[in-house]
């Protein structure tokens, strides 16, 4: 099926009235909103529960370490279910592709593991 630019117009008209909206609605708000400013209302709000201690301690950088970690590696599974899906269609071809997929994250998991990044204790 051959696409038209101008099959693609009905959704940039769409894009463009959305954005147009947003972006109205935050001036119209933030022209007509109301600006009282009080002490009670610039402090911090935590569920009811009164502040205290500084929010700036010190996290272990294993934790972001691990977090993003799983995001990386948990991403492939947004390449391999379409690659799932299509499978018999997509032949030895795919498949070898996907090996090639496969190979590069398992290089890059062996690298974190040699780098000692998931142990929590040295």
């Amino acid at each position: 099926m051959n696409y038209q630019p101008s099959d693609f117009l009905p959704i940039f008209v769409q894009l463009a009235a959305a954005m147009g909206f947003i972006v109205f609605t935050m001036i119209v708000t933030h022209i007509l909103g109301p600006r009282r400013s009080t002490k009670l209302k610039d402090e911090a709000f935590e569920c009811g529960i009164e502040s205290q201690g500084d929010a700036r301690t010190p996290i272990s950088i294993k934790y972001f370490l691990v977090a993003i970690l799983f995001v990386l590696f948990d991403i492939e599974i947004v390449f391999m279910y379409p690659w799932a899906v299509n499978f018999k269609q997509l032949s030895w071809t795919g498949f070898w592709e996907m090996a090639v997929f496969m190979g590069l994250l398992l290089a890059g998991f062996v690298y974190v593991i040699k780098k000692g990044i998931l142990k929590w204790e040295k």
